[in-house]
């Protein structure tokens, strides 16, 4: 009995430690460099860039949409979810994000947000400009 329990035990802690590998694995940033924006998508400019009351408005859209995946703070809250605040995402243009944003990624689970109208889309943007990390 006692060597049917200790089995049990070690089963469960192998599933634990792979789940964790898989956990770490992905969440290390979430970034997906294979995950390639058009061109002419990538060159877009954010009509909303200098407006501070888009960033306010994005704000309120990304916890509404983005915020259970992303984190609150755009620290990547599920495991794989981009952390928005690196380096590799706020080097992207306006464009690239607000079609990262439309088109979604299937391949990392981002589903595509096609039908948030694409001002709120480019307010999002806004609002994620303004999590960089701070150094």
């Amino acid at each position: 009995m006692h060597i049917r329990n200790l089995k049990f035990v070690l089963l469960v802690l192998c599933f634990f430690g792979f789940d964790l590998i898989l956990i770490a694995e992905n969440s290390a940033g979430g970034h997906d460099p294979n995950w390639k924006v058009p061109a002419s998508a990538a060159a877009k400019r954010n009509p909303l860039a200098k407006d501070p009351a888009a960033a306010k408005a994005g704000k309120l859209a990304f916890d509404r949409t983005c915020s259970a995946c992303h984190g609150a703070k755009g620290d990547a809250g599920l495991a794989g979810a981009s952390n928005l605040r690196s380096p590799a995402v706020q080097a992207q243009s306006d464009g690239a994000l607000e079609w990262k944003i439309t088109n979604g990624n299937f391949n990392k689970g981002m589903p595509s947000f096609n039908s948030i109208p694409e001002h709120q889309r480019w307010e999002i943007v806004r609002y994620i400009r303004t999590l960089k990390d701070s150094k």
